[in-house]
């Protein structure tokens, strides 16, 4: 089941969040600088996994920190032009992504997982066009996906 609501997705008492990024990204903006800046190991393992394994974009990235902490990291930008700064998302990453993350949910039996509205921030895709993708790929499996379609700070968003 989808829902939407309006909060931080920092707050979230989802058991996972999954969010875009670069197949060489820095976390440097939106959701992917605040999760860095809270989760630092997070991102040293990133920058770590990206180096050894070179990832392909629509693919995903699972990290799962100390406390419990699960992140799906969706491939869903193109390659930048250096510097740590993507390039836009694509609907085919996009595409790609969200099929690698049903079947990661359903592997990891998640029963609760929080998304932004994925890839329209710096990825540059319009909700229009991802929102169907996200009701196609996650919206009969039997978790509750929370979409977060605006950012409220310091509100949980879930009722």
């Amino acid at each position: 089941m989808i829902r939407t609501v309006s909060g931080d997705i920092l707050l979230s008492k989802a058991q996972a969040v999954a969010h875009g990024v670069g197949t060489d990204d820095h976390f440097n903006h939106g959701l992917a600088l605040a999760l860095r800046e809270r989760w630092p190991a997070m991102y040293k393992d990133y920058r770590h996994f990206i180096h050894q394994h070179s990832p392909k974009e629509g693919t995903l990235w699972f990290w799962g920190g100390a406390e419990g902490e699960r992140i799906y990291n969706l491939f869903t930008q193109t390659e930048g032009h250096g510097g740590g700064h993507p390039g836009p998302a694509t609907i085919e990453n996009v595409n790609h992504a969200l099929r690698e993350l049903r079947k990661a949910i359903e592997k990891d039996e998640i029963k609760s997982i929080a998304l932004p509205k994925l890839a329209t921030g710096v990825g540059k895709l319009s909700w229009e066009e991802v929102k169907p993708l996200i009701e196609n790929h996650l919206g009969d499996l039997d978790c509750d996906v929370i979409v977060y379609e605006l950012y409220q700070a310091g509100v949980a968003g879930e009722n």
